[in-house]
């Protein structure tokens, strides 16, 4: 059994890395969990598809894994030995370390508890609780020296001896051996349990094959037993060497201290059955055994030396011990040390995995409100399109037709001003003197005025009416704008200036600018008078200067050379008929008499006294009033369509505008839209990725659920 075969030790060494490694990979699983589930709690935006719990919960768990995975680092299996002092515990532990690790011998040579386990280091060394210095230690004496120099070292002491694994195949597979102060040596018990056995995987208890069990042996036992649920317990019946001096005792001897254990580990303590309690007691001379490993190791025999006889079977009897307790402390250990953590871990992924689908399900339901929003505001942003560009095409035509309604309007009441515009002259009052100055300040006012009265007459006629039609329609563009409106738009959306006004500039100065009045003396009966009376009074100034001077401009328009002809003529005629009447003058002097052509000559003579005599200033004023109505008449008349086109043109640029406005805050509105819908569509795209990533999560969740069903199978399950 010496053979170094494949160690049942390795099977903790391997659950171990492998508990680890899910551990490992537990914690940085939950550690990009957390950061998921903290990233998708902050969204504000995403709405609630995580709380601030669950994010809270993955860092409890985060943190709880890593308090295990520093407990599983540290996790060895742990062998306690006790016994009254000079049992041979120290011996027990040296054998199976096939080496003098410890001191032993006959007295008290553990006076405290020393915990011995491997180290990669080559040199061996130990510490104490008081202080973590390393003291180096070569060999078992060294060692002795080293504890004797410390002289607070008591029963309840703890050193630690880290002995180098490449001088001990045992140690490598993370096996600590705690060797302990007799029980014999204080009352203290309760305390070495309290503070070195709780986590102890096996307990040996060493006896003394040439004594039974003692109580203080029993009592330590029991108190651990109320400490700890059913304890592994072996009982080692050291220095069994001893009844060969009395071989025909040695199995009445045998069977009564097996008897006892088997009670002692049965009925008393209760910790195995009575069909297991003999597989747990051994009858050994570890004092043999380690003279025999130390003598191979050293290329001896292993018979060689002083060794008693049965030496080969209490050899045997050792190895199955070791072989069991190393199978059986393997197990527990496993399942002692791993099992809690295992379940633990299930119970984080499965927490885990309820986040991941919380927030699945959350996000989803949000994901689907989103779609929902975004196909409600991509209908809006169509009806909106769609109803502005209708609104438009009214909103013209109404334009147009106002504009060409305000344009008539306007002509017809600039029209009806013009047929008037005598009364209109007629009402002008001012000082008037045929003075050049005087007269030049009296066609000022004269035009102030007659512009005055006529703008005052088509605002009474056309401006209340037109800005009428010009609310009534901004109130038909606003009423058909605002449903189109996002409420923040509408917020501030102002009613139309009030200020417009409608203005008629007839530019009657400009119109005038060339109007020259005739205020001279002109006889009613005068050749004149009489040519204007027959062609109008340009006509005939015209006519007359042309028969002054017969050379015409050829330059003129045909009318007024037909005019001009005409009034030529005239003027011929007029000198032949002056001829004429001197002729028929003379006949009627013959036939009526020189009395009646006086009296015709008398009364023209008095006509013409009277007319000159009664040419006043008020004559002159009222000639020029008639001479400035003929001209203001004809310009304004030309005007008319001008005017008219001019106020329209007031209306649309108004009405354009107020559209323009109107028409801006639905832009404005749309690009709301098309921002929201753009946002909305991020935000689905986080979403898809947040139930993406929470799905990922909880498959991760399964898969490492999946290795810890697997661990659990292969090292946790009873076989």
């Amino acid at each position: 059994m010496d053979a170094v075969d494949a160690s049942p030790l390795r099977r903790f060494v391997v659950a171990k890395s492998l508990i680890t490694s899910i551990f490992d990979q537990l914690l940085d699983f939950v550690k990009d969990g957390s950061a998921f589930v903290d990233e998708a709690w902050r969204g504000d935006d995403l709405g609630q598809v995580a709380v601030e719990e669950q994010s809270l919960e993955l860092q409890s768990c985060a943190t709880k894994l890593w308090t295990i995975k520093e407990v599983l680092v540290r996790r060895h299996m742990k062998v306690a030995f006790f016994g009254r002092t000079s049992n041979g515990k120290s011996t027990v532990i040296n054998a199976m370390l096939r080496d003098r690790v410890l001191p032993s011998g006959i007295g008290h040579t553990t006076n405290c508890f020393l915990r011995v386990e491997g180290t990669d280091a080559d040199e061996a060394y130990l510490t104490t609780e008081a202080s973590s210095d390393r003291r180096s230690v070569t060999t078992v004496n060294q060692l002795a020296h080293a504890l004797h120099m410390v002289p607070t070292l008591d029963s309840g002491s703890l050193v630690k001896v880290m002995w180098p694994k490449s001088r001990c195949a045992l140690l490598r597979d993370d096996l600590v051996l705690m060797d302990s102060p007799g029980t014999d040596v204080t009352l203290e018990l309760d305390s070495w349990i309290d503070k070195f056995c709780l986590d102890a995987d096996v307990f040996v208890l060493v006896g003394n094959a040439e004594s039974t069990l003692m109580n203080t042996e029993k009592l330590f036992f029991h108190k651990v037993s109320e400490r700890i649920s059913k304890p592994n317990i072996f009982i080692l019946h050291n220095r069994w060497d001893a009844s060969v001096s009395e071989p025909e005792y040695i199995e009445e001897v045998r069977k009564q201290h097996l008897d006892r254990c088997v009670s002692f580990l049965a009925e008393e303590l209760k910790v195995v059955s009575l069909d297991e309690a003999p597989g747990r007691i051994f009858f050994v001379s570890a004092k043999e055994v380690l003279s025999s490993r130390m003598q191979r190791a050293q290329g001896m025999p292993e018979t060689g030396g002083a060794l008693a006889e049965g030496f080969q079977e209490r050899l045997r009897e050792f190895q199955m011990f070791e072989r069991t307790f190393e199978e059986f402390i393997s197990q527990s250990a496993v399942k002692t040390k791993f099992e809690q953590h295992t379940v633990r871990a299930w119970q984080i992924t499965e927490a885990i995995k309820a986040v991941m689908d919380a927030i699945n399900i959350a996000s989803a339901n949000r994901k689907i409100c989103c779609l929902e929003e975004r196909e409600d505001q991509r209908d809006r942003l169509d009806f909106v399109r769609g109803q502005i560009n209708r609104l438009t095409v009214n909103v013209k035509e109404k334009i147009k037709t106002l504009t060409d309604d305000v344009a008539a309007k306007v002509a017809t009441a600039l029209t009806d001003q013009i047929r008037s515009l005598p009364i209109v002259v007629e009402e002008f009052r001012a000082d008037f003197n045929p003075t050049q100055e005087t007269l030049a300040l009296y066609k000022t006012k004269l035009l102030q005025h007659v512009e005055e009265r006529l703008v005052v007459s088509l605002s009474h006629r056309c401006s209340v009416g037109v800005l009428r039609d010009i609310a009534e329609t901004q109130r038909h563009m606003i009423d058909g704008v605002q449903p189109l409106l996002s409420p923040s738009v509408l917020d501030q959306l102002s009613a139309p200036s009030a200020s417009f006004d409608l203005t008629y500039d007839l530019g009657l100065v400009a119109l005038c600018a060339d109007f020259h009045e005739n205020i001279e003396f002109q006889f009613s009966l005068g050749w004149t008078a009489l040519v204007g009376r027959f062609i109008g009074a340009s006509g005939a100034k015209r006519a007359l200067g042309a028969a002054a001077d017969t050379r015409l401009q050829e330059t003129s328009n045909f009318k007024d050379d037909m005019v001009v002809s005409i009034a030529t003529g005239l003027s011929c005629v007029s000198s032949r008929a002056s001829m004429m009447a001197m002729v028929i003058g003379g006949v009627v002097w013959r036939s009526v008499g020189w009395r009646l052509l006086a009296l015709s000559l008398s009364l023209y003579g008095l006509l013409y006294l009277y007319e000159k005599l009664t040419w006043t200033d008020g004559s002159r004023e009222r000639a020029l009033k008639r001479q400035f109505v003929e001209h203001a008449a004809h310009r304004l008349r030309a005007v008319v369509p001008a005017a008219g086109s001019a106020c329209s043109q007031q209306v649309h640029r108004e009405l354009a505008s107020t559209f323009s406005r109107l028409a801006q805050r639905v832009d404005l509105s749309e690009a709301e839209l098309e921002g929201n819908i753009r946002q909305l569509s991020f935000r689905i795209q986080r979403l898809e990725n947040i139930q993406r990533r929470s799905k990922a999560f909880r498959n991760r969740a399964t898969e490492l659920e999946t290795q810890l069903e697997a661990f659990s199978v292969q090292y946790l399950q009873e076989v």
